[in-house]
């Protein structure tokens, strides 16, 4: 059922996206084309994702990466709320909490039970704190990349810019990696 609710809403997103990319496309707004595009792209991993690998999907995972691709990619750019001034740094932190949960859901998966049974809570807050920050680096990577490559303003202030979407990343993901610290905390207690 979670596989079939991950193509459905997947397709749907993409389907979306492919709309608005024809409506821009013969509207002549190469811009907004061109973030649709990269909204099918997006949206299609989960999808991808679902039909060729056997990996489970995180529901609630998947619905809030959709969430943050909308957010992101028709609210803040296509219909312009990046113009707000803290529509990027909410995103960003919103990223940071997203990051943080794929983090709380990688460990999960990977961390063996009997592994789990005396692990630190301290060791999990670092080890999810440290996914979400490593995740916003690496986005900060493709922005630098993609200004210097394609001379796009992705960090339109510069430094300041990217000080503050790695501050807001660390925000994010700090709130998630405190929750998932005293959940591992009160999960030892119990036993």
């Amino acid at each position: 059922m979670k596989r079939k609710l991950v193509f459905a809403l997947s397709f749907i997103y993409v389907l979306f996206m492919a709309a608005l990319a024809i409506k821009f496309y013969v509207d002549e707004e190469s811009f907004k084309a061109i973030v649709a595009i990269g909204g099918i792209v997006c949206g299609a991993i989960p999808l991808l994702l679902s039909l060729f690998t056997k990996l489970k999907f995180n529901l609630p995972l998947v619905i809030s990466y959709l969430i943050f691709l909308f957010c992101s990619q028709f609210l803040g750019s296509i219909l312009g709320w990046y113009g707000l001034g803290w529509w990027d740094i909410f995103l960003h932190f919103l990223s940071g909490a997203l990051l943080a949960f794929t983090g709380v859901a990688l460990y999960e998966r990977l961390a063996h039970r009997s592994a789990g049974e005396g692990i630190s809570p301290w060791f999990v807050f670092l080890f999810i704190l440290s996914f979400a920050v490593f995740g916003g680096v690496l986005w900060e990577f493709y922005e630098f990349t993609s200004d210097q490559l394609f001379d796009m303003t992705l960090q339109g202030g510069g430094n300041k810019d990217t000080m503050t979407d790695l501050v807001a990343d660390t925000a994010g993901g700090l709130v998630i990696a405190i929750w998932s610290g005293i959940r591992t905390r009160l999960k030892l207690k119990q036993k």
